[in-house]
């Protein structure tokens, strides 16, 4: 993992924009950051990725938002309530994990876990 990663004002932005809604990161509350902890079950169920990696570089990060985007928001709801504590999400929060991961992905970005 790169020691000095920085998002740029251009990737805060496109999170801005992108209008994410995701539980957020713990003191973070911004669209660039989000409780892993919470989204690990469907994201790892659906990509065979774990989000419990010190970091996912931007290769790995585009697969997953690949495979993220093959399934509709419902199918994901769906999938999450077989495997996850966290069943509660809506379809809204799935078009957002799914909009966190397309962002992430045309901006070749990585994604440090939280430790």
């Amino acid at each position: 993992m790169p020691d000095d990663l920085v998002l740029s004002e251009d990737d805060e932005k496109a999170f801005e924009e992108a209008g994410i809604e995701l539980c957020g990161g713990i003191l973070s509350g911004d669209a660039s950051s989000f409780r892993g902890k919470v989204y690990s079950d469907i994201v790892e169920a659906v990509t065979n990725k774990s989000l419990y990696n010190d970091w996912l570089p931007p290769e790995t990060v585009m697969e997953m938002s690949e495979v993220l985007s093959k399934h509709t928001p419902g199918e994901l709801v769906t999938i999450n309530k077989k495997v996850s504590a966290y069943d509660d999400h809506t379809e809204d929060e799935m078009v957002g994990l799914q909009k966190f991961f397309r962002v992430c992905a045309e901006r070749g970005l990585g994604i440090i876990g939280w430790s």
